[in-house]
């Protein structure tokens, strides 16, 4: 479970693995009848690219660390290449011009907890380590947003962001429309929907 890491980057995105792929599913449902072309599966990298640029993140030497949490029956990504949490993304990492990202997954243990309650718990235990000092948040508000702004805190030192398909409140964090990095990570250009 995540209490075990102990050592945190400054910068971490924490994704529901779940609630990822069936937001990119919708917006290619979408964007294919849009565009009368198939979208393709999204880069993880590049993804993680625009979260963080859209989370306040720079060119630079970082170390970000993307942590996804997913139940076991997604251990597998529809919409994403690479697609196998377990092996092709956790204790990877890869380096571009935003600095270093260290990938790790953690399945939900279904008999102990629900995904809704590991990512809440995650984001509690994040909230804590004074090594992290920007938390970027995909999370399906739908499902558990209401537990989730009871744990993010109205005062903090930390740079929170939240990726949002709509501007939402109550949450005391910044927001940031996923669906712009989502459609970056597709290829999809704003003259494409002109």
């Amino acid at each position: 479970m995540m209490e075990q890491q102990t050592q945190w980057k400054e910068n971490v995105i924490l994704i529901d693995a779940d609630y990822a792929d069936r937001l990119v599913f919708d917006i290619s449902v979408q964007l294919e009848r849009i565009l009368e072309r198939p979208m393709p599966k999204v880069e993880i990298s590049r993804w993680c690219d625009y979260l963080s640029l859209d989370g306040g993140l720079r060119p630079g030497n970082n170390s970000i660390q993307v942590l996804f949490v997913y139940s076991k029956q997604k251990a597998t990504l529809q919409n994403f290449i690479p697609s196998s949490l377990a092996t092709e993304v956790d204790a990877h990492s890869f380096r571009d011009n935003l600095g270093e990202f260290s990938c790790a997954s953690f399945p939900v243990e279904e008999e102990l907890v629900s995904i809704d309650k590991l990512y809440i718990q995650s984001v509690e235990t994040l909230l804590t380590s004074s090594q992290i000092k920007r938390l970027l948040l995909v999370a399906d508000i739908d499902a558990y947003g209401n537990g989730l702004k009871e744990v993010l805190p109205k005062k903090t030192d930390k740079d929170i962001t939240l990726f949002v398909c709509n501007p939402q409140t109550g949450f005391h964090c910044s927001q940031e429309v996923i669906t712009y990095s989502l459609m970056a990570a597709l290829g999809i250009k704003g003259e494409d929907l002109s």
